[in-house]
């Protein structure tokens, strides 16, 4: 087993998934400000803080993301936040790309920058205690989109990436995310799916990544979220695993969910029945933002000084995702 295999089996064996506290300072303003809490480095480190200190990391969350303002902060007792997430037995990670653009060419698409540069980044991040990366390609699904254009400058983008985080000895997560937004039939995020994790794999493949050493964050197979074509959670689990088996090479060991728009519910319930009906070798956890702090945000929010409280709202989520990620889970045990 390599150093890299066996960090991803780390963040994501027995029921273990990774919170996605990477939200840009602009992003996670807007967050504050839909809970009416001043968005300052202080504040945006309390509400982290209150969460990586809490008893269920150390449970069910085996990786953090970190945004580039997070990873240098430190906590009032001198500890920076890597330390803090280390001393629960989680593993500290970072958000590395810059974000996405408009694609040359093919102006309603999006392309992901970030590599120029990215090689001494990562070794800075690496001494600031990371030992994985993510970057996030967007696609969306229209009649027209996502183009070959945005398919493949998209997989070229990741491959590099990747290349270049496992030369600094991380492990690097692959987020191809295809969107939610618009009226398509869950078929069409079938097919659009795969065909863009496949050329993902084609890319690594070419680039020599090591796939051992890769986590996949994926979206589910759903319908668009304008579409009145809903379909159920029992076939949004079989969808979604056709899709990983036809696309995703064997080697991969683990495939990390993003929560992609789904309510905290939703994205539980979904991921319980993708390990009810999965019977691959991969091992299917989650990578959640949103569906792991909403209701714990809303929470503090009401009084940023109850850390108790908050940390008992999200210990709650991260506990119902774990057991999701085993197939466990049942709405009975959400009340």
């Amino acid at each position: 087993m390599s150093e890299l295999n066996s960090i991803v089996l780390k963040i994501l064996s027995n029921g273990k998934g990774i919170l996605a506290a990477d939200e840009s300072t602009a992003t996670m303003t807007k967050r504050l400000d839909s809970v009416n809490v001043q968005s300052t480095p202080e504040n945006r480190l309390s509400f982290r803080q209150t969460l990586f200190s809490s008893s269920s990391m150390s449970s069910c969350i085996g990786g953090v993301i970190l945004y580039d303002e997070t990873i240098k902060q430190k906590i009032p007792d001198g500890k920076n936040i890597p330390e803090l997430i280390q001393s629960a037995n989680s593993i500290p990670g970072i958000k590395v790309d810059t974000g996405a653009k408009i694609l040359a060419n093919s102006p309603n698409e999006k392309i992901t920058e970030g590599l120029d540069g990215l090689r001494d980044r990562l070794k800075e991040y690496y001494k600031l205690g990371a030992r994985f990366t993510k970057w996030r390609g967007v696609y969306n699904i229209t009649k027209d989109y996502p183009s070959k254009l945005s398919i493949h400058s998209n997989a070229h983008a990741l491959a590099r990436y990747s290349a270049l985080v496992q030369e600094c000895n991380m492990v690097p997560i692959v987020e191809p995310e295809v969107l939610m937004d618009g009226n398509h039939s869950a078929q069409d995020c079938l097919t659009k799916t795969s065909e863009v994790i496949k050329k993902c794999f084609e890319e690594l493949i070419l680039h020599k990544v090591d796939l051992t050493g890769v986590i996949l964050k994926p979206n589910m197979i759903l319908a668009g979220a304008e579409s009145s074509n809903k379909i159920s959670g029992s076939e949004v689990a079989k969808m979604t695993i056709e899709c990983l088996k036809s696309s995703v090479p064997t080697e991969v060991p683990g495939i990390a969910f993003l929560s992609g728009g789904q309510t905290e519910i939703e994205a539980t319930e979904n991921l319980n029945l993708i390990n009810i009906e999965n019977k691959t070798e991969f091992i299917m956890s989650y990578s959640y933002g949103r569906a792991l702090q909403q209701s714990a945000l809303k929470y503090w929010s009401k009084d940023i000084k109850d850390i108790e409280g908050t940390q008992k709202v999200f210990n709650h989520r991260a506990k119902m995702n774990s057991l999701a990620a085993q197939g466990k889970w049942s709405k009975d045990l959400e009340d």
